[in-house]
């Protein structure tokens, strides 16, 4: 595909996405607005754990289901790859009766059994009075999560069980057992290292649920592919060439291995590439790009505290 207008006679968009390329006439303010969308790309790592979500949500109801357990540091993909299977799944309402196969809540920060039953029901989208007992909390929260329908039930932010203390600790592990055992589902938990030093902690939940792990990222041929897959994605006029070892060191380096950050810098230098006309991303984008790794902030945000 080509374009043609008086800035740029005539543009090959070969080097982008056909969804990319109808972006590019655009105007530059709605340019800007795409490239800061969310956007899926299906690297390896992200396909096998999409795939094992997937056998886990085809598992036949049985006894003892199989749990997941999506390992990864923090701002390394796992919300997206777990948003990317909710949507593959959305909830869906016939004749007054809502159906949310999946079913994902948030640990509570301060956990506690009470609290976490509360996010259940506010996830579901279902009332629930103040000061209600943990008993009715619990047999409410399990009637509705078969109600409507509930196949795989995702718990993001698990490494919030050690916040607690031991006794709450303990409770929750225990809590994890019951619900498997009771409502004979997958559940996928998903937080950082401390989330499965937590679930290593119970024998019988470390049988059960099986660790998968989002490392981070190295300068090797996946790398260079990701980073060939968000060039093509963003509607830009020029070639963007990341996709080499060099570059793919030096955005590592920058964004400290992390695909969040990765996704961080990309989209700043794309958007620097639209406002200065440049129309690539390239080392002068990148240098132009309003951006920090984790450390510089870390150490300005340490400087504005002295």
């Amino acid at each position: 595909m080509t374009i043609v207008d008086d800035e740029y006679p005539t543009v090959d968009l070969s080097h982008l996405l056909p969804s990319a390329q109808s972006w590019v006439c655009l105007p530059a303010i709605e340019r800007i607005q795409r490239i800061r969308a969310d956007r899926w790309i299906g690297y390896p790592c992200a396909v096998a754990a999409l795939n094992q979500l997937e056998t886990l949500y085809a598992w036949p109801t049985k006894q003892r289901m199989p749990n997941l357990l999506l390992i990864g540091p923090t701002n390394n993909g796992k919300s997206m790859i777990i948003e990317k299977f909710r949507r593959l799944h959305p909830s869906s309402t016939s004749v007054n009766q809502e159906h949310i196969p999946v079913l994902c809540v948030q640990m509570p920060s301060e956990p506690s059994i009470t609290r976490f039953y509360m996010a259940l029901l506010g996830a579901i989208g279902a009332p629930f009075r103040p000061r209600q007992r943990l008993l009715e909390l619990e047999r409410v929260a399990l009637s509705l999560l078969r109600l409507v329908g509930v196949r795989v039930l995702v718990i993001d932010e698990l490494h919030n069980i050690l916040a607690g203390n031991s006794v709450n600790r303990r409770g929750f592990l225990n809590l994890l057992r019951f619900l498997g055992n009771e409502l004979r589902i997958p559940l996928v938990g998903v937080g950082t290292r401390e989330a499965y030093l937590a679930i290593r902690s119970d024998d019988q939940l470390e049988n059960r649920f099986e660790p998968m792990i989002l490392p981070l990222w190295e300068a090797n041929e996946n790398c260079c592919s990701l980073l060939a897959s968000f060039a093509a994605s963003f509607p830009l006029r020029r070639p963007s060439t990341i996709a080499t070892h060099d570059m793919s060191q030096y955005l590592l380096t920058r964004t400290e291995g992390t695909i969040g950050e990765l996704a961080h810098l990309l989209t700043a230098a794309a958007v620097a590439a639209v406002e200065s006309g440049e129309e690539a991303i390239n080392h002068r984008t990148l240098l132009m790009a309003n951006y920090d790794g984790p450390s510089d902030r870390r150490r300005k945000f340490e400087r504005e505290l002295r």
